[in-house]
């Protein structure tokens, strides 16, 4: 204990004496963790972001959309989900809590009130679109049925629209033209923030038979589902139903492609995850070979400082120092500079994320546990593994020729 002790000591003592030189020497790992602290942080915090914003699906949830693939667009082709579908889901399909159609067109997302104009997403559903998706006013009232049943020209919006329009506060009575048509707001949908840097609050719903006559029947419909059940367990088990009854529907044969992708809550956020994972590893082991070459560095100038200090060495040797001690005194004085420069990184790595997830879209900076461990842990053994050579070179120096080093 004494040894090791007394070895740390003269470590300490040694990096203090070259206090410009060890700073210089641990840059390149206070950089190479900090990049790798930096993007753990963001990474996890992406994460993290996009597990709760796909939450709104809730673990039961499931959106159905049209797929139409690479070859079928080169030859003309477009598909698309009609209203038949969705009446043929709705009613065929066991253990659905709630249900709802969602019908875009972006030639109706032009938007005008009192001379003022924007460009929203205007979305054709039912009262049920509220429960599948989580979008509950704030002011006012959601659409109902009675409005989908009567195609009642009325629209709830989100704050970004009534800003972009300068509605009042209060926006529910006033009218606001849809493409060719007045539609009176008759409520304001609680603010979402943002996802990946697109707004969420930038929405129109208006019922879907309103929707419709609004398109005309010169453009077809392409339809979304978006659904719940009423338990969680039997989700791939209905996720296959579904598609069996579109597959028959579309006339799809055995060896043919979906024209049609269903997708859940919790197949989205592990495809998020394993791009982001993807992504972890490819620009961890740039780091690493970043971490590496700053070992190479820290080994060099730990030879040179066996060079300088030779004949304190045979000094050292001379008095009785053991072989051992020798050994420890230069492998500490590496560790604990790669140490040091472990723990700096950390804290500016840490920093790094939590501005630039800032400025990316609000996101937390989230640094695991066994992150940082893993960085402290990584940078001790570069120290071990690039310090061994010095220090074995300076336990293996004869003290004669050590003495009469000039």
């Amino acid at each position: 204990m004494f040894i090791l002790i007394e070895s740390a000591r003269s470590a300490f003592a040694s990096i203090r004496a070259h206090g410009f030189r060890s700073i210089l020497t641990t840059i390149s790992i206070t950089i190479g963790v900090a990049a790798v602290i930096a993007m753990v942080s963001i990474i996890q915090g992406v994460s993290a972001f996009v597990e709760n914003q796909l939450s709104s699906l809730g673990a039961n949830g499931m959106v159905v959309q049209s797929f139409t693939s690479q070859e079928d667009r080169l030859q003309g082709k477009i598909n698309r989900l009609s209203p038949e579908d969705y009446e043929l889901v709705a009613s065929r399909i066991d253990g659905i809590t709630s249900i709802t159609p969602i019908l875009t067109n972006n030639l109706i997302n032009q938007l005008q009130y009192q001379g003022e104009t924007a460009v929203s997403q205007v979305l054709g559903s039912t009262y049920n679109f509220q429960r599948v998706s989580q979008f509950y006013t704030s002011q006012g009232r959601f659409i109902s049925d009675s409005d989908n049943q009567t195609r009642r020209r009325v629209a709830v919006i989100g704050e970004d629209v009534r800003v972009n329009l300068s509605l009042p506060e209060n926006p529910v009575g006033e009218f606001i033209r849809v493409g060719s048509e007045w539609l009176r707001v008759i409520g304001l949908i609680e603010e979402r923030g943002q996802m990946f840097g697109q707004s969420r609050d930038n929405n129109v719903v208006i019922p879907y038979n309103t929707m419709r006559s609004l398109m005309g029947n010169q453009l077809i419909p392409d339809i979304g589902i978006q659904l719940n059940i009423s338990d969680v367990e039997l989700l791939d088990a209905t996720e296959r139903r579904i598609a069996i009854l579109l597959r028959d529907a579309h006339g799809l044969g055995p060896g043919e492609e979906n024209d049609f992708q269903i997708q859940t809550s919790q197949e989205l956020a592990a495809s998020i995850n394993s791009i982001l994972t993807v992504i972890t590893l490819a620009m961890g082991g740039i780091i690493g070979i970043s971490l590496l070459v700053g070992g190479i560095g820290i080994m060099n100038i730990m030879l040179v400082s066996v060079t300088e200090r030779t004949k304190e060495i045979g000094i050292c040797k001379a008095i009785g120092a053991k072989r051992q001690q020798i050994l420890l005194q230069f492998l500490f004085e590496a560790v604990f500079q790669c140490l040091l420069g472990g723990v700096i990184g950390l804290a500016v790595g840490y920093g790094l994320g939590v501005v630039a997830a800032f400025y990316i879209s609000d996101l937390g900076a989230v640094v695991p546990f066994w992150a940082a461990l893993l960085a402290i842990s990584f940078s001790a053994f570069i120290g071990i593994l690039f310090g061994l050579m010095p220090a074995a070179k300076a336990a293996n120096l004869d003290p004669i020729d050590a003495l009469r080093y000039e």
